[in-house]
């Protein structure tokens, strides 16, 4: 690989006008795609085949009226007073009679007929149906339903808006989200000491970012895409293209405090060896996200598939579009030769290297304790997805939620609805059929009301409404759901398929997809590891550390995750309006992304160990030179990340809210704790056993060569410095790549 990569980038340098035209060439035509044609995105979180979907697609089929979009009117009268008033009902009937004229409006109710009053009169609702679904109902018909109730604002009442209809969209690029790229731009600044190194890879991350997101954009033509998608795959393209670069630049940089060192050499050099563990590193990422797959659940397909998408760009961009750049900018990337000849023999990392391998056991002891205490509340995990009540307390969503809440109680945003298929019952006898249901769900506690069945024009479909007693958030509907459906053997003797539906059951129905997923994708996840480090380094107890260590991350990660979004902890801190159960496709989504990542640390600190203990066949050294070489350019890495992930918790939309948090804490976690604490306290303890392989797993072992050892010799130039000094781990010119340039004559172990 490195050999290879080692051609290709003395390429991309000699040939830079070209590589560097046709990545602008390539911006500027999926940027026009993109913009121009941008395909719709779909707010729905469906998953085929799951029992609510199958219900929605009888009601689109034998009951249309009812499987479109809906908006909930909510209406609450001034303190004081009540909606009884002459006024108010007059001024009701005025606004509902408009909205029942806007286009695409196929029905209204009327809270005073339908007696959707709440108890002291003060608080009422009225749905509106539409003939289309709710993602396909454009703005303008809703901009026309907020207006048509003006004559009830201007009476004084308050009114407010909910239903799958005033699902928002999703929006990305707000202040904080700009807050995360400056801060990963001033940690650039002070990793690589120059204003001009630390701008080349946040422009290459913006280029393959544009081009990634921008084509996720126009492919949502032909493919259904989610909004969260786009914000996925801008998330994870603009951290690991920010950390690729960053890879291949630092060690350019460093290769370039030789003076005698020529810059197409290092930027061929520098892409071979950090370019190889970028390609390693980014093949982690991609197979990871893609392996999203398995989860049978389409959107997130898509989702996985779409990020994975735009960190294969990441990794061309890094092997082809830097050293071009590198070549470009030339002379104005070598270093200032420093001002004395001191040694510095006290840099950072070697001193933490020395501190946590002084008592290896103790480390690794505190370390792994520490991280279960975190992951402790991951044992109470619950899966779903966000209502209304997340979002914004400002947002008229939040306020309908409320105050359907207050007037109704919780369960009226949980509102549920029991399809019945009755073809199979002739027709005579099936008004008796429904009702002896109507009266078995009327018996299942944790209801507070159960409505009329509505029957289809032909009565061979009837839908009736369900209301729980508790929200859609608490474990109690999720119950509740599942002994509705105990119902089915019941219904089924009378010739009926009942089906529960509803968005709260859906929601539902998703989650437990996603969690009877779950465990097939830690496995395929755990053994794509294991596979691919053993290659990396050639040994077995190297790969079984980091799975533990990244296993280690996950549970931590998810246990902060809980005890945030979950549990209700720093609400006011991070602005999220209310507790509720974790985002459903959340745990895939963290385990897929910060496998990844977490291997692009493990190879970039782990590699150093090896090329050291090849050299000297130190362990002991080895993993302190490890720690002190690289742990610059990881810490920065990371730091980055977690600026980018983090400026994303303080988006409104819950969803990106929580993916946000849990990936900046997992990095954070995994980059500090794991792989610069535990991961060399673990090697110190491992010792040479560490590099060992059973000889029959090495002859059928492929050597891809991430350190590069196999590179032709340098130019005569640059062989006396690269041969006649020992690197030294507190050098600081030395410890900001991901590997060391490779000596002659040293055969792999």
């Amino acid at each position: 690989m490195a050999s290879v990569l080692y051609r290709w980038g003395r390429w991309a340098a000699r040939r830079r006008g070209r590589v560097i035209g046709m990545w602008l060439l390539l911006l500027a035509l999926i940027g026009s795609l993109g913009l121009s044609l941008a395909g719709p995105v779909s707010k729905n979180l469906t998953v085929p085949g799951i029992e609510s979907q199958q219900a929605q697609s009888l009601l689109r089929q034998k009951m249309p009226e009812a499987a479109g979009g809906t908006m909930r009117i909510v209406v609450a009268a001034p303190q004081g007073a009540t909606l009884d008033a002459e006024n108010a009902k007059a001024a009701v009937g005025r606004g509902l009679a408009a909205a029942a004229r806007v286009p695409g409006v196929v029905h209204v109710t009327d809270p005073y007929k339908s007696q959707t009053l709440s108890p002291d009169r003060t608080i009422a609702f009225a749905d509106v149906q539409f003939r289309d679904a709710a993602d396909e109902i454009p703005d303008t018909a809703k901009d026309a339903l907020a207006g048509s109730l003006a004559p009830a604002r201007d009476a004084g009442l308050q009114v407010e808006y909910g239903g799958s209809v005033m699902d928002p969209d999703t929006e990305v690029g707000g202040p904080a989200e700009i807050v995360g790229v400056v801060v990963a731009f001033a940690v650039l600044a002070v990793a690589l000491g120059s204003l001009i190194a630390a701008g080349l890879p946040l422009l290459t991350a913006l280029i393959g970012v544009g081009i990634g997101v921008l084509g996720v954009q126009f492919i949502a033509n032909a493919v259904e895409m989610t909004s969260t998608a786009t914000v996925l795959a801008l998330m994870i393209g603009l951290a690991v293209g920010i950390d690729y670069a960053l890879f291949i630049l630092a060690r350019h940089r460093e290769q370039l405090a030789d003076p005698d060192t020529d810059v197409e050499e290092s930027a061929a050099r520098a892409t071979a060896t950090a370019g190889s563990a970028v390609v390693f590193a980014g093949a982690t990422v991609i197979i990871a996200l893609a392996a999203l797959a398995v989860t049978g659940v389409p959107f997130l397909t898509v989702m996985g598939l779409a990020a994975a998408a735009t960190v294969l760009l990441a990794v061309l961009i890094a092997v082809t579009l830097v050293p071009a750049l590198l070549g470009l900018l030339g002379e104005r990337l070598r270093p200032r030769a420093p001002k004395t000849n001191r040694r510095k023999d006290t840099t950072w990392s070697l001193v933490w290297a020395r501190t946590v391998t002084r008592k290896p056991l103790l480390v690794l002891l505190a370390g792994t304790l520490g991280l279960l205490a975190v992951a402790m509340p991951a044992k109470d995990l619950r899966l779903g997805l966000p209502s209304h009540a997340s979002q914004p307390a400002t947002t008229t969503q939040h306020k309908s939620y409320d105050l359907l809440t207050k007037g109704f109680g919780p369960g009226f945003n949980a509102t549920l609805t029991a399809v019945v298929d009755t073809s199979r019952i002739p027709a005579i006898d099936r008004e008796a059929a429904l009702g002896r249901l109507a009266t078995s769900l009327d018996r299942v506690p944790g209801l507070t009301r159960v409505g009329t069945p509505i029957p289809n024009s032909d009565t061979t479909l009837a839908a009736i409404p369900v209301i729980p007693a508790t929200g859609p958030d608490d474990k109690a509907t999720t119950d509740l759901v599942a002994h509705l459906r105990d119902l089915k053997a019941g219904a089924a003797r009378d010739g009926a398929t009942l089906y529960i539906a509803g968005a709260t059951a859906a929601a539902i129905d998703v989650s437990a997809k996603l969690a009877d997923a779950l465990p097939l994708f830690i496995a395929i996840i755990v053994i794509l590891a294991l596979a691919l480090l053993t290659i990396a380094f050639r040994s077995v107890l190297v790969p079984l550390k980091a799975v533990a260590g990244f296993l280690l991350s996950i549970a931590a990660s998810l246990g902060a995750t809980v005890w945030v979004f979950q549990s209700g902890h720093l609400n006011g801190l991070l602005d999220i309006p209310t507790a509720g159960p974790v985002t459903a496709f959340l745990p895939v989504l963290l385990i897929g992304v910060l496998f990844g990542l977490a291997m692009d640390y493990e190879v970039f600190l782990v590699s150093r160990m090896r090329e050291h203990f090849q050299h000297t066949r130190d362990a002991d050294e080895a993993v302190t030179h490890g720690v002190a070489a690289s742990g610059r350019v990881v810490t920065a890495a990371a730091l980055i990340m977690v600026a980018v992930f983090g400026g994303f918790v303080f988006n409104h939309d819950p969803i990106i809210k929580s993916i946000g948090f849990a990936l900046a804490i997992g990095v954070f976690i995994d980059a500090f704790i794991v792989r610069m604490t535990l991961v060399p306290a673990a090697m110190a303890l491992l010792g040479h056993r560490a590099w060992t392989l059973p000889r029959w797993l090495d002859r059928i072992t492929p050597d891809v060569d991430v350190e590069g050892t196999n590179l032709p010799q340098p130019p005569a130039k640059t062989i006396a410095s690269a041969t006649e000094r020992t690197p030294d781990p507190a050098d600081h010119s030395q410890v900001l790549s991901s590997n060391v340039t490779p000596t002659s004559g040293v055969t792999r172990g």
